[in-house]
């Protein structure tokens, strides 16, 4: 399957474009459960790294400037708003010392940037759990999956968004079971340490084993009550498209289908797409696509289709710009 270029995807690529420009958003466009949402903030615009730097705003910028090029829109996505986020949030899953250090140790601007990821993966829940949208992605920086509790960034993460989700979407949205998707060329060892003997989170991660931080052995299965509930499927460089659809629908399928999640969250890196500056995966625009509608197609069977999608890795801009490009094409044409 690939990415259609057709009229109707030119209409939601112009809409993009527009959400994604310094010069103001449009709030006009009415949210509907048949709408795929896209939170931005300028703030992920604004730089935390001195240059040259791998995590740095062109990652996003660029999306903007390839965008703008299609011009018009349509109704299928939508842009909305982050949202303030409580020191209670974050301390749903790091702890209060990790939030203290953070807060001492970095600048306010670049925690603010840190905390206003969380609140746009917050606020994308909310939108999906109140059915304002079907299904969001969140186009933040920085990314979140190695973050510990370390007190410090940790492979240019703060605080771990994807990880503060799932537990805002147990405690506070009432889901029980929450399906983790990570397609990061590395693997989300912060995420897989929060869940590691944790049956209600089936955390399952494609990477490669090799690359940093050297985590995510395929013999690392979970412990205790959450034993066979990570699930880490190690890539050899070079992987293709092929390699990342056998994987999820060889190992995602199964276990999903057993597992039967209430909400699924992606952990969307595209540092595993060819080209990146850190990655050597070969996956194209197609794969994201296809491996978009994989997830998506668990998230209709089991979770009324409720499924966010966070940007977490990609260090070549174009690149990033062409998968979020083929993602959110996906989110909106197989909802």
């Amino acid at each position: 399957m690939k990415v259609q270029q057709s009229k109707r995807n030119l209409f939601c690529f112009g809409l993009i474009s527009l959400m994604f420009s310094k010069r103001g958003i449009s709030f006009d466009m009415k949210a509907n459960k048949n709408t795929t949402g896209l939170i931005f903030d300028n703030i992920f615009l604004d730089p935390i790294h001195d240059e040259p730097h791998p995590e740095t705003p062109k990652r996003l910028q660029l999306a903007w400037e390839k965008l703008q090029s299609h011009p018009g829109f349509d109704n299928s996505i939508v842009h909305l708003p982050v949202k303030k986020i409580s020191d209670e949030m974050v301390t749903m899953i790091h702890s209060e010392d990790h939030l203290e250090q953070i807060s001492s140790r970095y600048s306010s601007n670049i925690v603010t940037i840190a905390r206003s990821a969380v609140g746009g993966v917050i606020a994308a829940c909310d939108y999906v759990h109140q059915n304002e949208v079907q299904n969001a992605f969140v186009a933040a920086r920085p990314p979140g999956h190695h973050a510990r509790n370390y007190g410090r960034e940790e492979g240019f993460c703060f605080f771990n968004n994807i990880a503060i989700a799932t537990k805002y979407l147990q405690n506070v949205l009432k889901y029980e079971r929450i399906l983790i998707v990570d397609w990061d060329y590395h693997h989300g060892d912060g995420t897989e340490f929060f869940f590691y003997d944790d049956p209600t989170v089936l955390f399952f991660s494609l990477h490669d084993w090799h690359s940093y931080p050297g985590t995510g052995d395929p013999a690392r299965k979970g412990e205790g009550e959450g034993y066979g509930y990570n699930i880490n499927v190690h890539l050899n460089c070079g992987a293709t498209d092929n390699d990342l659809r056998e994987s999820l629908v060889e190992k995602l399928l199964p276990a999903a289908e057993k597992f039967q999640p209430d909400f699924v969250l992606i952990s969307a890196g595209f540092d595993s797409r060819k080209d990146d500056l850190l990655g050597c995966f070969n996956f194209s625009d197609s794969g994201f696509y296809d491996a978009t509608k994989i997830v998506l197609d668990i998230a209709k069977k089991h979770a009324n289709g409720k499924i966010v999608s966070l940007l977490e890795g990609g260090y070549y801009p174009e690149g990033v710009a062409n998968g979020v490009r083929a993602h959110l094409t996906s989110l909106s044409d197989n909802k």
